[in-house]
């Protein structure tokens, strides 16, 4: 990286000889930038750049972003994302992003974009729309915020800071708008991207046909029980030992074995790279239990051959309410941080995303969750031995997929954030 103390260096951000059709046909309009810093972020941005430059292909649109919003069409001037961190960052990370902003500000500074579009990860987001909001040359740049920071769920305080540091935030959950708006932020429920494309049933059955022990999806043969440790290093180092230990419980309690279904269970791995660390972690916990298959790069297919999940809480509990396959929730924290600032600033009752929808118990979650893998079987075991209550979570994840229905988040915040840049463009 450069060094942020050194003369600008703006020029070098442009590539001398561009390689999009956006940077190609760029006239009078101008551009936009966007900024994610996690693959969550990369996965959001993506379809909205692609269809602004559809719509306006004389529009540049520039991104600190990831490879998913470079194939889309965006002129990415730094690669972020791939070493994403949750939590408190260290000092090696907030060196890093300090090196950032001092780039984007002398990009900011010479290319004067209408709009900044940070992508989810307030924390990184936040000092950049300050430095978008504080152009002042007659030509401001204006902040949609793509992803509605969580300041519903902790530190509240900081919605003031947002009411400064935004123009309108696209939110992808139902009761944000409200909640936003009644606190003088201008918001707007644009729906969940995860829903912009209808599922294709046969694909994902045909697929789960092919998995171990699907028995054609019925309720005869072994228990099928997904697991799904999550996505980024830490989670996986902290919750993958957990869903070993929960299975081996689960495989251990002869109540969860009437009618002879012991169960099985599948490691559900988002590519291949992920697949290969979770094995390397599994051998370190004991080895994978007998039982115990992989799957990596289609989750819904293994949505669809589960008929429990165990799943670190994420937007994950989503794709598989989309299925409404019953499920138990969690994620493992430091009682000790949890209890030093995570309980003083922690203001939300639920942490799922099924429930924070429907504001009420539809999934068991224990989230903070400080124990072992017993509680977490425990759930699952009241689960399956009770078909009432996995047939009216099932019921209930159907109703909450049903919030999405005919909304295309793509689409809704390609539309508010060309509106925000009209008028700013009138």
């Amino acid at each position: 990286m450069d060094d942020p103390g050194q003369p600008s260096q703006t020029e070098a951000f442009v590539p001398a000889q561009p390689a999009t059709s956006a940077v190609r046909s760029a006239g009078s309009k101008r551009p936009i930038l966007f900024t994610a810093f996690e693959p969550s972020g990369d996965d959001h941005a993506a379809p909205v750049i692609a269809e602004i430059i559809r719509r306006q292909p004389e529009r540049a649109v520039y991104a600190w972003g990831g490879p998913k919003m470079e194939a889309a069409g965006a002129v990415v001037i730094e690669r972020t994302g791939e070493d994403a961190v949750m939590g408190m960052p260290g000092l090696a990370k907030i060196r890093e992003h300090k090196q950032i902003n001092a780039k984007i500000k002398r990009w900011m500074a010479h290319h004067k974009p209408v709009l900044h579009v940070p992508v989810d990860s307030p924390a990184a987001n936040f000092p950049i729309a300050k430095m978008a909001k504080s152009l002042d040359d007659g030509r401001t740049t204006g902040v949609v915020h793509l992803v509605a920071p969580q300041v519903w769920a902790w530190g509240r305080w900081r919605v003031n800071k947002l009411r400064r540091l935004t123009d309108m935030v696209l939110c992808l959950l139902p009761f944000e708008e409200g909640w936003f708006t009644t606190r003088g932020v201008p918001a707007r429920f644009i729906g969940h991207p995860l829903f912009d494309h209808e599922l294709d049933p046969q694909r994902v059955l045909e697929k789960a046909r092919t998995l171990p022990d699907f028995n054609g999806g019925s309720t005869e043969g072994p228990w099928r029980i997904g697991l799904f440790p999550g996505s980024r290093p830490s989670e996986l180092e902290k919750n993958l030992p957990l869903l070993l230990g929960a299975f081996r419980e689960l495989a251990a309690c002869e109540q969860c074995q009437r009618n002879g279904r012991a169960p099985v269970a599948m490691i559900v791995a988002v590519n291949d790279a992920v697949e290969q660390r979770l094995r390397e972690l599994a051998k370190q916990h004991g080895g994978v239990p007998e039982g115990v298959s992989f799957i990596a790069g289609d989750t819904d297919s293994a949505v669809r051959w589960a008929e429990l999940a165990l799943v670190v809480s994420g937007t994950v509990t989503l794709q598989i309410a989309r299925q409404a396959r019953p499920m138990v929730v969690f994620y493992k924290s430091s009682k000790l941080l949890y209890n030093l600032i995570g309980r003083w600033i922690v203001l939300t009752r639920y942490f799922t995303l099924p429930n924070l929808i429907a504001g009420t118990d539809v999934v068991p979650e224990l989230v903070p969750h400080f124990g072992g893998a017993e509680p977490i079987a425990a759930q699952a075991r009241d689960l399956m031995i009770d078909p009432a209550r996995l047939e009216q979570q099932r019921q209930d994840l159907t109703n909450i997929a049903g919030r999405f229905v005919g909304l295309e988040a793509s689409m809704a915040a390609t539309d508010a954030i060309l509106e925000q840049a009209a008028r700013r463009e009138a």
